[in-house]
């Protein structure tokens, strides 16, 4: 079991503990690639048991700061939290088979379609906000249920290898991504991005694939992003446990 004391301090330090015990799991927010051929729903499991207690440590220290930079210290730790542990989660649905209509709950637990893995992630981190809905809107509006427009950039026929400089060189965090008809998660670092999704083209299932084989993301015309762990809003609301009201419901 995963269990450390949270006690104040830089945001630095907190991170490279918590990426210890995730790559220990078998994710981490190195963004190799990883070559995982079955999910992995028993390492789900135990992550997202240990990320709800990691939130609730960590909403505790909240509710007692009283200063700006305590609070502010608090978020930081949310977003290392956030961004080691969301990959991790991810990467444990890798070869679960896509459907057009598919809800798996979990990894390896049926088909599932891009917006119901991208949905069943947040869910399952301990965002509260209802996956059926979620999963059910265009890719705009699950970008912009967490979102404000303004922190959501949109290219519109942009030439792709322009694009990808331009996301690799963003900063690092956990992202989502819109498209024509489809949206994911993309994980930048300072290695690069990788798009996790579960896609509707070969190999049929939720894959990892960097930036040279983002197919799905090179294929599209629209192109939604919006960095979700870099956004004090969406770090308060999942601390707090607050629910997040589905755009277009």
């Amino acid at each position: 079991m995963f269990y450390l004391a949270l006690a104040g301090g830089a945001a630095w330090w907190f991170r490279g503990e918590i990426a210890d015990y995730w790559k220990s799991a078998g994710g981490g927010a190195v963004l190799g690639r990883r070559k995982v051929e079955k999910p992995e729903p028993e390492k789900y499991a135990a992550l997202k048991t240990d990320l709800a207690r990691w939130r609730v440590k960590l909403a505790a220290r909240l509710a007692k700061a009283r200063t700006d930079s305590e609070k502010t210290a608090v978020e930081a730790d949310a977003r290392a939290v956030l961004e080691t542990a969301l990959p991790a989660m991810m990467r444990c649905w890798l070869g679960t088979p896509w459907d057009f209509n598919g809800t798996a709950v979990g990894p390896g637990q049926g088909k599932v379609a891009c917006g119901y893995f991208v949905a069943t992630v947040l869910q399952d981190a301990g965002f509260q906000v209802d996956r059926y809905r979620l999963a059910q809107q265009p890719s705009e509006n699950i970008l912009r249920s967490f979102l404000p427009k303004s922190a959501c950039s949109l290219a519109v026929g942009e030439d792709y290898k322009t694009f990808a400089a331009d996301v690799a060189g963003r900063e690092p965090g956990v992202y989502v991504i819109g498209l024509d008809t489809h949206v994911g998660f993309v994980v930048v670092d300072k290695g690069g991005f990788h798009c996790i999704h579960s896609s509707g083209a070969r190999p049929w299932c939720v894959v990892d694939q960097d930036a040279d084989h983002a197919g799905v993301i090179q294929r599209s015309n629209w192109r939604m992003l919006g960095n979700l762990t870099a956004n004090r809003s969406v770090l308060r609301r999942w601390l707090k446990s607050e629910k997040i009201v589905v755009r277009g419901t």
